[in-house]
């Protein structure tokens, strides 16, 4: 992921949230998982930071034929 300070002080700190939904074979959207991470800080004022995250899933919450998608990441900073 890219993250982009477009303020004028620095992002200390902060948390990445995503949330992964478990998809059936016909499409269904059975559930959403949230989890969370740090923001990869400091970052300072109109800087751009580049970081990798794992997003992991209980096997059991993903029955054979479903698969994960990650639909959408939010991220908030101080």
């Amino acid at each position: 992921m890219t993250f982009r300070n477009t303020g004028g002080t620095a992002a200390r700190s902060g948390t990445v949230t995503f949330f992964t939904h478990v998809i059936g074979a016909l499409g269904v959207d059975w559930a959403t998982i949230e989890s969370a991470q740090p923001l990869p800080s400091p970052i300072a004022a109109g800087a751009v930071r580049t970081w990798t995250y794992t997003v992991c899933v209980d096997s059991w919450r993903v029955p054979l034929g479903m698969h994960v998608d990650t639909q959408e990441v939010t991220a908030t900073w101080e």
